[in-house]
């Protein structure tokens, strides 16, 4: 089955907000409220041209919010349906978003209780710069410098 990572379209709305729910929702008990991806809105996102969807055999397993900036590509979101997990979808999107980094740099930020967003992005070489709390969420912030040699 041929893979597709695409731009979102109207279409993949109620796709990507099952998945949000889907992917964070078993995070609201450690992290004591919603975590930011779930309140976000994604049809705004869409229509900003931010969000690409992984698309296998005309499904939505997965999506990417990407924001450029001057300096660098924030990853914004990344997130696969539970239920896909385990197909390299996850590293799918992680490689698309680098390749999308014209800047060379990749920034991210995940809450701190998410332990295994952080593990996972530091195996994929990307360096925690800072912590921060903002609107009450305790952020880890990482990034990535495809400019140095691999």
């Amino acid at each position: 089955m041929p893979i597709l990572i695409r731009p979102a379209t109207v279409d993949d709305i109620a796709a990507i907000e099952a998945i949000v729910h889907a992917a964070y929702s078993p995070y609201i008990e450690r992290i004591g409220r919603k975590p930011g991806p779930m309140l976000d809105d994604y049809r705004q996102q869409v229509a900003a041209a931010r969000v690409h969807v992984l698309d296998s055999a005309g499904q939505v397993h997965g999506f990417v919010v990407l924001i450029p900036h001057d300096e660098y590509l924030l990853l914004d979101n990344l997130a696969v349906a539970p239920r896909a997990q385990g197909l390299g979808y996850g590293r799918l999107l992680l490689e698309f978003t680098e390749q999308q980094a014209h800047q060379g740099l990749v920034r991210l930020y995940t809450n701190e209780a998410m332990t295994e967003n952080i593990a996972l992005y530091t195996r994929k070489g990307y360096v925690e710069t800072h912590r921060a709390e903002e609107n009450g969420l305790r952020r880890v912030y990482m990034q990535k410098d495809l400019t140095a040699a691999h």
